[in-house]
């Protein structure tokens, strides 16, 4: 049931509240009298009056309004008359002037009620349902429609328990629509309880009915009582059904147009709050935005990504969720410098006092820093270098990236790297996302305040990746020169230019670096200091900063050299400072102390009081291990924190000839302990040996400090050394160190880290060393200072290496390797 359409078969319902209307209205209700009155004298050939958008049913009264000539032309001729016609509906309500072909032909006899003129010329006809009648034939179509009508006569069914229930469910339905369905008046309800005769209840229910023409003319045509009960029950299932989900939209709608009104409501007094306080309301916000942005030199992207946000934010609900979204984005776009520099330092005096102020030495670093400041003094632009200082820990690399900050005149930035596992954290994450911000490049650059300070990438070589991505991959962007002026952020979502950044990145090993990311970088070896460097070190540098950081002054603490030498032979074994500076921050606080209870206090720390507290000595340096049995051999080693000296120990047991390794050794090393050997019983006669010692001795090679883990290649002449030294039993020469690789042929081959394993071997008092021809290029790269009172033996084959490291004599052979007696066992 619902809303039918105004100008053809509207209801209109009366007040409910007007006694005399509802009184008006249950007269004009048909009942069962005025049935056989209206039935009787009905003629057998009645005026057809085609109806477009509605179905008379039997028993109903409704109004229809008719505007066409021919109905026009029929309703006065038939209200002169006994008031009788025959009422159709069109198949098609497109149709002006209907034939046969356009109408159904089962219709219903009206009896004309009443007629009304309306003001609009049209006409008003109030018309009542009789009987169910079918079309035989038309006999006249002009002026309108007449026809030969057979009556067809209604079911009576028998009113049983099931009928009266299918009865009962369709008023209850039917109340239940006119409840929820809002165009219904409530009125409607007093119709359904004065119709008690089921089949005026089903007709007056199925004129009023929401449904197409189609379906109610199926309906009239039923003469089954049950079906027809059962039919319209179906539709008005369907009806309340849609009614239901209508009505939940509408409530849903309802509610979130009252919250809308609400959140108005409460904005408008937030803003009236916010204006009491003082505080920005929305509007005060943007004006701030403009005036900002008013000062800013924009490029033009930025300009127009700006422009556009902000027009959107001032269109946007301040209650929004998004709102807060476009306001941090807008923020950043005003926070970053764009175009902004800061003028460099072209006094490369100055420049070059600064750097040698802070550190000691790292002298090709300043160099290329006062070449690049020299390029800038002539150029007047120049795109910054990508430097990678590459060193062991400690030695100032980290500490040089501010330096080199200050001596240029820039702003000082530092981005640690180490264990950096997500992209996002380089490009920054998407503004969709719930707590996004840009990547930590961006970050630096809004919180410098400028757009080319010095970024430092500490720790590149302990970049991860996983899951989350590959920082390593995101690097390539930034840290190329040739790309970096269009570098994009995801969150700020367009290019920013990097090519006037500094980025200097520090690494400790570059064998993890990622090998496209290594070749962007210009790298600089930093290596460890010598004993004088960190004397001089800690002197100008260490021993002032930890005074003044422990509040002491200069007549209260002093360090002698002697002190300072005993603390780096005895307490530190590294190549950079770093432990150095703990001691004497240690030293320090001791005196701060004895400063403090002024029991026997002395500024001045000697020997003795330094090793009283800082305890019993940490290192030997000042002992050589010797190699004073066969088997014995002094190699060089490079580690993260420098230099070291190896020692390689090999002895004989009875056995069968196995080979047994010890000493915590890489899979690299102990392939090379073996091609040692197999080197050796290859070439038996070269070194006077016999072949059968290999079969009747089991040989054991131990590398001491076996907690230790060691690994690499250039151990290989070192083993092979040891071995020829216990077979032929032959000691190492006094004083004498060595470091190479060696292939299965006898050939001697260079390695890495030589600075750093020289220093190793000039701390342990060794003064020769030997190394492959390949690596003079090396020592003679390596300032004198370093290598002075050394002696280097520079060796192609194997047989160079045994030639110079060991002695000719055979000593007495305890073991007694050539025994022919134990051979024979």
């Amino acid at each position: 049931m619902g809303s039918k359409k105004q100008n053809q078969n509207s209801i209109t319902f009366i007040n409910a509240d007007d006694p005399e209307e509802i009184n008006e209205f249950i007269s004009i209700l048909p009942n069962e009298e005025d049935d056989e009155v209206n039935s009787k004298n009905i003629p057998s050939i009645l005026p057809i009056l085609p109806l477009r958008n509605t179905v008379l049913f039997p028993h109903t009264v409704i109004p229809i309004t008719v505007s066409r000539e021919m109905s026009v032309v029929l309703i006065n001729d038939a209200y002169k008359g006994d008031r009788k016609i025959g009422v159709v509906a069109q198949r098609s309500e497109d149709v002006e002037n209907p034939g046969e072909d356009d109408i159904y032909m089962v219709g219903t006899i009206a009896h004309i009620i009443k007629k009304i003129k309306l003001p609009d010329e049209n006409t008003m006809v109030i018309i009542q349902g009789v009987e169910k009648f079918e079309i035989k034939n038309l006999v006249q179509t002009e002026p309108y429609l007449k026809a030969e009508i057979k009556i067809i006569e209604a079911d009576k069914p028998k009113v049983d328990k099931k009928f009266q229930g299918m009865i009962d469910a369709m008023k209850n339905i039917s109340e239940q629509i006119i409840e929820l369905s809002p165009n219904i008046p409530k009125e409607a309800n007093i119709a359904l309880k004065n119709l008690n005769a089921p089949s005026y209840l089903m007709n007056f229910i199925a004129s009023n009915m929401n449904i197409e023409v189609q379906e109610k003319q199926k309906i009239l045509e039923l003469n089954n009582s049950r079906k027809k009960a059962l039919l319209i029950l179906d539709y008005l299932s369907k009806e309340i059904e849609m009614l239901k989900i209508k009505n939940e939209i509408q409530d849903k709608v309802k509610t979130d147009i009252d919250k809308q009104q609400r959140d108005f409501y409460l904005h408008q007094q937030l803003k009236t709050i916010h204006e009491e306080l003082g505080l920005n309301t929305p509007e005060q916000e943007i004006e701030n935005f403009v005036k900002r942005a008013e000062k800013k030199k924009w490029t033009k992207d930025a300009k127009e990504v700006f422009d556009k946000e902000l027009h959107k934010l001032s269109r946007m609900n301040p209650a929004a969720a998004e709102y807060s979204v476009i306001a941090n984005y807008i923020e950043l776009l005003l926070d970053l410098p764009w175009q902004e520099y800061t003028k460099d330092n072209q006094d490369l005096n100055e420049a070059q006092r600064i750097l040698d102020k802070d550190h000691y030495g790292l002298d090709k670093v300043k160099e290329r820093i006062l070449e690049y400041l020299a390029v800038i003094h002539l150029k007047g632009d120049m795109k910054s270098p990508i430097l990678c200082l590459y060193g062991p820990p400690g030695v100032g690399k980290t500490s040089l990236g501010k330096s080199v900050a200050r001596a240029m005149g820039r702003k000082y930035i530092r981005i640690s790297l180490g264990g950096l596992h997500d992209e996002a954290e380089i490009r920054g994450h998407r503004k969709t996302y719930i707590g996004a911000m840009p990547g930590r490049i961006i970050q630096s650059i809004k919180k410098a305040k400028i757009s080319n300070p010095v970024i430092v990438l500490d720790e590149i070589d302990k970049v991860g990746s996983d899951f989350k991505g590959d920082p390593a991959s995101a690097l390539l962007e930034v840290l190329d020169p040739e790309q970096n002026s269009n570098f994009y952020d995801n969150y700020l979502e367009m290019e920013y230019d990097l090519s006037h950044v500094m980025f200097i990145a520090t690494a400790n090993n570059l064998n993890t670096i990622h090998p496209a990311l290594k070749d962007r970088l210009e790298i600089i070896e930093l290596n460890g200091y010598l004993m004088d460097e960190k004397t001089h070190i800690a002197k100008d540098y260490l021993v002032p900063k930890q005074r003044v950081m422990h509040g002491l002054k200069a007549k209260n603490f002093k360090l002698p050299e002697s002190s300072l030498h005993t603390i780096i032979d005895n307490y530190t074994r590294e190549s950079g400072v770093r432990g150095v500076e703990k001691k004497i921050a240690k030293l320090c606080r001791w005196q701060a102390k004895a400063f403090i209870s002024d029991k026997d206090f002395k500024p001045t720390l000697s020997v003795s009081k330094v090793q009283e507290i800082l305890g019993p000595k940490i290192f030997d340096t000042d002992t050589y291990v010797g190699d004073d049995l066969p088997g014995v051999v002094t190699g060089l080693a490079w580690t993260p924190s420098g230099g070291d000296v190896l020692y390689i120990e090999t002895s004989l047991s009875p056995g069968k000839g196995n080979i047994l390794l010890t000493g915590k050794l890489g899979d690299v090393m102990k392939e090379s302990a073996q091609l040692a050997f197999t080197y050796l019983k290859s070439n038996y006669k070269t070194y006077g040996i016999d072949p059968k010692s290999f079969e009747i001795w089991d040989l054991h090679i131990h590398v001491p400090e076996g907690a230790v883990p060691k690994e690499g290649p250039s151990a290989g002449i070192t083993l092979f050394t040891s071995l020829v030294s216990l077979f032929t039993q032959r000691n190492t020469k006094k004083n004498i160190a060595m470091t190479g690789e060696l292939t299965l042929r006898g050939v001697v081959l260079p390695v890495g880290g030589i600075k750093e394993k020289i220093l190793a071997a000039k701390r342990k008092g060794i003064s020769h060393i030997i190394l492959c021809e390949n690596n003079r290029k090396d020592v003679e790269d390596i300032q004198n200072k370093y290598v002075e009172g050394l002696i280097f033996h520079y060796v192609k084959q194997a047989r160079d290496v045994i030639e110079i490291a060991l002695d000719q004599k055979q000593i007495a052979n305890p073991l007694q390797i050539n025994n022919p007696d134990l051979l024979k066992k």
